[in-house]
């Protein structure tokens, strides 16, 4: 099969940000930098609510759920940016990441470069179609949180001096039933969304 009818047959669509009006003629870049850093203090927010886990150095956050949230609301390159600005400030000082950590000097960090994975993939499928019905929301949820655990434990093993299956157990095992709820809950706004904004736009 070609490339071109590779692409044929995944039609690129928009996503829910391209649906907010620009604000006038040549606009677009103004509202894209809004939304970029909108989405990074959207993920900054949600860091802070934060729930150690037991045993884990990593703990139960908001800012995965943000994450891929502004990654399928975006789409993958708006998403992808506002995530590398979340990181880079915090490397850079500003105290946003989860329980108001800093630096890249975490064991965890390597969840952070996962959501910027996270966003680019998510938003990717959200431009064809992933983000507007419950299923295809849910499956990008998922897939999104696969990303992040992607980066995130084998960073964690190396950080930690782990095997990859200790690593797993730390920080993968004890937050699965936490993201079938995050899917869950995108099930119910994304569609939703999408169904607000396109009876506003008639």
């Amino acid at each position: 099969m070609s490339t071109a009818t590779t692409r044929d047959a995944m039609p690129r669509g928009p996503v829910l940000a391209d649906l907010l009006p620009a604000a006038g003629a040549g606009r677009a870049g103004v509202r894209d930098v809004a939304l970029v850093l909108g989405g990074a203090a959207l993920t900054g927010v949600a860091a802070q609510l934060a729930v150690p886990v037991p045993g884990s150095p990593v703990p139960v956050t908001g800012q995965t759920f943000a994450a891929l949230l502004v990654g399928t609301a975006l789409g993958a390159r708006r998403g992808a940016l506002a995530l590398a600005f979340y990181t880079a400030a915090g490397v850079c000082g500003l105290p946003w990441f989860a329980q108001g950590a800093s630096g890249a000097a975490l064991p965890t960090f390597g969840y952070l470069l996962g959501l910027v994975l996270a966003a680019a993939v998510t938003g990717a499928l959200a431009r064809r179609g992933g983000g507007r019905r419950p299923l295809g929301t849910a499956g990008v949820m998922v897939l999104g949180s696969v990303c992040v655990y992607a980066v995130g434990v084998p960073y964690l093993a190396l950080a930690l001096h782990l095997s990859l299956s200790k690593a797993l157990a730390l920080g993968a095992v004890p937050y699965l039933a936490g993201d079938a709820l995050k899917a869950a809950l995108a099930m119910l706004t994304i569609p939703t969304a999408w169904h607000l904004l396109e009876r506003t736009g008639d």
